[in-house]
């Protein structure tokens, strides 16, 4: 994994004021990241700030909690699987500064 591959798709997901995907897509996201692990109530990687915390949070900690995520998976190798799905969501797909 190349740190500009990583440099380009976090460009790419801020790009027109991106912030995160919507909920449903976030959660699909999340799911695709290898070796997860869950001791008590707490993940590793932590989940997506959806349900209950959508509306407790700002749009800067969500963009904080996706851009852990596509760290994680860079640090996992799974670049390539999850660049494609981030690319390929429409317009509606994502949530952007101010929507929430």
């Amino acid at each position: 994994m190349s740190d500009n591959r990583l440099k380009n798709l976090l460009e790419y997901t801020r790009a027109s004021g991106r912030v995160c995907p919507v909920p449903h897509k976030w959660q699909v996201l999340w799911e695709m990241l290898p070796d997860k692990v869950q001791q008590g109530f707490v993940w590793t990687p932590p989940t997506p700030l959806i349900v209950g915390a959508w509306w407790h949070t700002s749009d800067a900690e969500k963009r904080d909690r996706f851009e852990l995520h596509i760290r994680y998976a860079a640090e996992k190798g799974e670049l390539e699987s999850i660049e494609p799905f981030l690319k390929n969501l429409t317009p509606e797909q994502w949530v952007c500064e101010g929507d929430v």
